[in-house]
Protein backbone atom coordinates (compact mmCIF):
# COMPACT_ATOMS: atom_id res chain seq x y z
CA UNK A 1 0.00 0.00 0.00
CA UNK A 2 1.39 3.38 -0.87
CA UNK A 3 2.04 5.90 1.89
CA UNK A 4 -0.60 8.18 0.39
CA UNK A 5 -3.28 5.86 1.84
CA UNK A 6 -1.75 5.75 5.32
CA UNK A 7 -1.25 9.53 5.29
CA UNK A 8 -4.92 9.98 4.42
CA UNK A 9 -5.94 7.73 7.30
CA UNK A 10 -3.70 9.74 9.63
CA UNK A 11 -5.18 13.03 8.46
CA UNK A 12 -8.74 11.73 8.83
CA UNK A 13 -8.09 10.65 12.42
CA UNK A 14 -6.26 13.89 13.27
CA UNK A 15 -9.06 16.01 11.79
CA UNK A 16 -11.71 14.03 13.62
CA UNK A 17 -9.98 13.39 16.98
CA UNK A 18 -6.65 15.22 17.14
CA UNK A 19 -3.00 14.26 16.92
CA UNK A 20 -2.84 12.72 20.41
CA UNK A 21 -5.44 10.12 19.40
CA UNK A 22 -3.51 9.37 16.20
CA UNK A 23 -0.35 8.83 18.26
CA UNK A 24 -2.27 6.44 20.53
CA UNK A 25 -3.54 4.53 17.47
CA UNK A 26 -0.07 4.38 15.94
CA UNK A 27 1.42 3.07 19.21
CA UNK A 28 -1.42 0.55 19.66
CA UNK A 29 -0.80 -0.69 16.09
CA UNK A 30 2.93 -0.99 16.73
CA UNK A 31 3.69 1.27 13.78
CA UNK A 32 7.01 3.07 14.11
CA UNK A 33 6.61 5.45 11.17
CA UNK A 34 5.69 8.94 12.31
CA UNK A 35 5.45 10.22 8.75
CA UNK A 36 4.31 8.25 5.71
CA UNK A 37 5.93 9.21 2.43
CA UNK A 38 3.13 9.29 -0.11
CA UNK A 39 5.18 7.79 -2.96
CA UNK A 40 6.77 5.02 -0.83
CA UNK A 41 5.28 1.55 -0.67
CA UNK A 42 4.45 0.04 2.74
CA UNK A 43 3.30 -3.50 3.56
CA UNK A 44 -0.50 -3.86 3.51
CA UNK A 45 -0.18 -5.20 7.04
CA UNK A 46 0.70 -1.68 8.26
CA UNK A 47 -2.63 -0.35 6.99
CA UNK A 48 -4.52 -3.32 8.41
CA UNK A 49 -2.91 -2.80 11.83
CA UNK A 50 -3.70 0.93 11.77
CA UNK A 51 -7.36 0.28 10.90
CA UNK A 52 -7.66 -2.40 13.61
CA UNK A 53 -6.04 -0.12 16.20
CA UNK A 54 -8.25 2.82 15.17
CA UNK A 55 -11.30 0.58 15.53
CA UNK A 56 -10.29 -0.33 19.08
CA UNK A 57 -9.17 3.12 20.21
CA UNK A 58 -12.17 4.90 18.68
CA UNK A 59 -14.57 2.11 19.69
CA UNK A 60 -15.94 2.05 16.17
CA UNK A 61 -16.35 -1.03 13.96
CA UNK A 62 -13.58 -1.27 11.35
CA UNK A 63 -16.18 -1.45 8.56
CA UNK A 64 -17.64 1.89 9.69
CA UNK A 65 -14.18 3.47 9.77
CA UNK A 66 -13.36 2.16 6.29
CA UNK A 67 -16.65 3.50 4.95
CA UNK A 68 -15.91 6.92 6.45
CA UNK A 69 -12.38 6.69 5.06
CA UNK A 70 -13.74 5.98 1.57
CA UNK A 71 -15.80 9.17 1.68
CA UNK A 72 -12.81 11.09 3.03
CA UNK A 73 -10.53 9.62 0.34
CA UNK A 74 -12.56 11.36 -2.37
CA UNK A 75 -11.96 14.77 -0.80
CA UNK A 76 -8.38 14.01 0.23
CA UNK A 77 -7.24 13.00 -3.25
CA UNK A 78 -8.68 16.20 -4.69
CA UNK A 79 -6.53 18.26 -2.31
CA UNK A 80 -3.46 16.05 -2.84
CA UNK A 81 -3.29 16.90 -6.54
CA UNK A 82 -5.43 14.22 -8.14
CA UNK A 83 -8.39 16.48 -8.91
CA UNK A 84 -7.70 16.46 -12.65
CA UNK A 85 -7.80 12.66 -12.72
CA UNK A 86 -11.12 12.69 -10.90
CA UNK A 87 -12.46 15.43 -13.16
CA UNK A 88 -11.62 13.31 -16.19
CA UNK A 89 -13.88 10.49 -15.02
CA UNK A 90 -16.84 11.96 -16.88
CA UNK A 91 -19.89 14.16 -16.38
CA UNK A 92 -22.05 11.68 -14.44
CA UNK A 93 -21.70 9.19 -11.60
CA UNK A 94 -22.35 6.36 -14.05
CA UNK A 95 -19.54 7.60 -16.30
CA UNK A 96 -17.20 7.93 -13.32
CA UNK A 97 -17.86 4.39 -12.10
CA UNK A 98 -17.38 3.03 -15.63
CA UNK A 99 -14.04 4.88 -15.92
CA UNK A 100 -12.43 3.74 -12.64
CA UNK A 101 -10.14 1.18 -14.31
CA UNK A 102 -8.88 3.77 -16.79
CA UNK A 103 -8.13 6.16 -13.94
CA UNK A 104 -6.17 3.45 -12.10
CA UNK A 105 -4.18 2.76 -15.28
CA UNK A 106 -3.15 6.43 -15.31
CA UNK A 107 -2.33 6.40 -11.59
CA UNK A 108 -0.13 3.33 -12.19
CA UNK A 109 2.16 5.54 -14.24
CA UNK A 110 2.90 7.55 -11.07
CA UNK A 111 3.01 4.55 -8.73
CA UNK A 112 4.80 1.71 -10.56
CA UNK A 113 4.35 -0.84 -7.74
CA UNK A 114 0.62 -0.13 -7.53
CA UNK A 115 -1.63 -3.17 -7.42
CA UNK A 116 -4.91 -1.46 -8.25
CA UNK A 117 -8.27 -3.10 -7.93
CA UNK A 118 -10.36 -3.74 -11.01
CA UNK A 119 -13.89 -2.40 -11.30
CA UNK A 120 -16.58 -3.43 -13.73
CA UNK A 121 -19.91 -1.63 -13.95
CA UNK A 122 -22.75 -3.93 -14.98
CA UNK A 123 -26.50 -4.36 -14.95
CA UNK A 124 -27.19 -0.70 -15.52
CA UNK A 125 -30.92 -0.02 -15.56
CA UNK A 126 -32.21 3.49 -15.04
CA UNK A 127 -30.90 4.65 -11.67
CA UNK A 128 -29.67 1.20 -10.61
CA UNK A 129 -26.34 -0.46 -11.37
CA UNK A 130 -24.00 -3.11 -10.08
CA UNK A 131 -20.30 -2.49 -9.42
CA UNK A 132 -18.00 -5.52 -9.36
CA UNK A 133 -14.79 -5.04 -7.37
CA UNK A 134 -11.83 -7.35 -7.91
CA UNK A 135 -8.82 -6.95 -5.62
CA UNK A 136 -6.06 -9.14 -4.29
CA UNK A 137 -6.43 -7.25 -1.01
CA UNK A 138 -8.90 -8.49 1.54
CA UNK A 139 -10.86 -6.44 4.05
CA UNK A 140 -11.23 -3.13 2.23
CA UNK A 141 -14.68 -3.65 0.68
CA UNK A 142 -16.41 -1.28 3.16
CA UNK A 143 -14.15 1.48 1.82
CA UNK A 144 -15.77 1.02 -1.60
CA UNK A 145 -19.18 1.86 -0.11
CA UNK A 146 -17.76 5.17 1.15
CA UNK A 147 -15.95 5.83 -2.13
CA UNK A 148 -19.16 5.42 -4.14
CA UNK A 149 -21.06 7.63 -1.69
CA UNK A 150 -18.25 10.21 -1.95
CA UNK A 151 -18.38 10.06 -5.74
CA UNK A 152 -22.13 10.54 -5.53
CA UNK A 153 -21.59 13.70 -3.46
CA UNK A 154 -19.06 14.89 -6.03
CA UNK A 155 -21.68 14.48 -8.76
CA UNK A 156 -24.45 16.00 -6.64
CA UNK A 157 -26.49 12.82 -6.18
CA UNK A 158 -27.46 10.79 -3.15
CA UNK A 159 -26.82 7.08 -3.55
CA UNK A 160 -27.68 3.90 -1.73
CA UNK A 161 -24.84 1.38 -1.84
CA UNK A 162 -25.36 -2.20 -0.71
CA UNK A 163 -22.54 -4.76 -0.44
CA UNK A 164 -24.45 -7.75 -1.80
CA UNK A 165 -21.66 -10.27 -2.48
CA UNK A 166 -18.40 -10.59 -0.56
CA UNK A 167 -15.21 -12.10 -1.86
CA UNK A 168 -14.82 -15.49 -0.26
CA UNK A 169 -16.01 -19.03 -0.54
CA UNK A 170 -18.89 -18.32 -2.93
CA UNK A 171 -17.44 -15.43 -4.95
CA UNK A 172 -14.05 -14.42 -6.31
CA UNK A 173 -14.89 -10.71 -5.92
CA UNK A 174 -17.14 -8.23 -4.14
CA UNK A 175 -20.29 -6.81 -5.70
CA UNK A 176 -22.10 -3.62 -4.78
CA UNK A 177 -25.59 -2.69 -5.89
CA UNK A 178 -25.96 1.05 -6.32
CA UNK A 179 -29.14 3.05 -6.62
CA UNK A 180 -29.21 6.77 -7.35
CA UNK A 181 -31.82 8.26 -5.02
CA UNK A 182 -31.88 11.79 -6.44
CA UNK A 183 -30.12 15.08 -5.86
CA UNK A 184 -27.85 15.18 -2.83
CA UNK A 185 -28.89 17.27 0.14
CA UNK A 186 -27.09 20.60 0.25
CA UNK A 187 -23.95 20.58 2.43
CA UNK A 188 -24.04 22.76 5.52
CA UNK A 189 -21.64 25.67 5.32
CA UNK A 190 -18.62 25.19 7.54
CA UNK A 191 -17.49 27.97 9.83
Amino acid sequence: MYGLVNRALQQLVCARCGDAVWQEIRAHAGVQEEVFMRMDSYPDEVTHRLVAAASEVLETPAADLLKEFGRYWMKYTMVEGYGALLSDLGPTLHDALAALDGMHARVSLLYPALKPPMFKLMDVSGDAMSLHYHSERVGFAPMIVGLVEGLGERYGVAVEVRHVAAKGEHSDHDRFDIRVLGPAAPQAASR
